[in-house]
């Protein structure tokens, strides 16, 4: 059995209905949620998906065998919705777009231990450290620049760069994404309370410019509104391939170790409460495939977390960005977090 706690967190309810829509689909990204659903009332399996409809359901296509998701909220809100209904929840698996929410499912007891087959196919960076969750695809978080007016050279090593005034006013981000707020756990992670307190009233300070999402982001950065944003990796290669080369929007990663280049990822886990968890697993592993894998690594742009699976895009590797050093589990406190960007203002 699990109980309500932790995610009292997740079901931080205003917070999360009024600010965290944005784990949404633009195109194939996970920046909007739709509240339609793949299949209907009598399917056998039955997933909660923190991840965008469009893409999501071309796996359900590909995996079929009856399967019902449910795309009624973000990754946030659909972890909460599971915290809420306790061992009553209809849901089988919990696929979201954050480790946060997967660290925070399994530290209030939510979650089944996976079988060994399907824990050693991922890096053990980059699953549940008791072996309840796996990633399933992974990012990486970049500063998008505007070209025509930003030198590369110009651009900061790390995200204190961002606190020189030269960057007043310039720098857009995507504030109620899920991404963005794990970047913020990392930061307290890394640098405590205090330390991230001070770097995001400072941020503030600087005035920096808000977005609903990463798409309506870099289309800013691309038309000069902002010189630069905080985002994922993988929305920028859509954007180029819908905007042309020519359009003016270029990565640059911050250097290893900085709070700023953390390396996260989507997963899932099986629910504790289901009783159809064998069916689970199996879908679990679908999403292991090498065909699910090499579904992400060129129809979405993001790194595949499996062995012998390469992308189409010319990806950095993984092993040369971010920090290894990270227990992605650690990014559980949404709550905190939560709390902190509602007293520097942020949300």
């Amino acid at each position: 059995m699990f109980t309500v706690r932790r995610l009292a967190l997740l079901s931080f309810s205003a917070t999360l209905a009024l600010g965290l829509v944005a784990c949404s689909s633009e195109g194939s990204s996970d920046d909007g949620t739709s509240t339609s659903e793949s299949a209907t009332a009598e399917s056998a399996l039955v997933v909660y998906s923190g991840r965008g409809e469009e893409l999501v359901d071309p796996l359900i296509e590909r995996i079929g065998g009856g399967i019902e998701v449910d795309y009624s909220g973000n990754t946030n809100a659909q972890a909460a919705k599971i915290l809420e209904e306790g061992d009553a929840t209809p849901a089988d698996v919990f696929y979201g777009q954050d480790a946060g929410a997967l660290g925070a499912l399994d530290e209030a007891g939510a979650l089944a231990p996976l079988p060994e087959d399907i824990l050693s196919l991922v890096p053990e960076q980059y699953r549940g450290a008791d072996g309840t969750w796996v990633a399933t695809s992974a990012r990486a978080r970049v500063l998008a620049y505007n070209s025509d007016s930003v030198q590369a050279g110009d651009l900061p090593t790390g995200i204190d760069g961002l606190l020189d005034p030269r960057w007043r006013g310039q720098i857009g981000y995507a504030p109620t994404n899920a991404s963005f707020q794990a970047f913020v756990t990392a930061l307290r992670v890394q640098r405590g309370e205090d330390g991230a307190r001070t770097w995001l009233e400072a941020f503030v300070a600087n005035e920096p410019v808000a977005f609903e999402g990463n798409g309506p982001l870099l289309t800013a950065v691309n038309d000069g509104q902002v010189s630069a944003g905080l985002t994922n990796h993988y929305y920028w290669y859509p954007f180029k391939e819908e905007n042309g080369d020519d359009a003016p929007v270029e990565l640059h990663y911050f250097e290893p170790g900085d709070p700023g280049a953390l390396i996260n990822v989507a997963g899932a886990g099986v629910l504790a409460a289901s009783d159809n968890q064998e069916a689970a697993f199996d879908f679990v592993r679908e999403l292991l495939s090498t065909e699910s894998q090499t579904y992400f690594a060129n129809e979405t742009a993001e790194y595949p977390v499996i062995d012998g699976v390469t992308s189409d895009y010319d990806l950095p590797p993984l092993s040369e960005l971010g920090s290894t050093d990270l227990d992605l589990g650690q990014l559980s406190s949404l709550e905190a977090t939560q709390t902190l960007l509602t007293d520097v203002g942020i949300i």
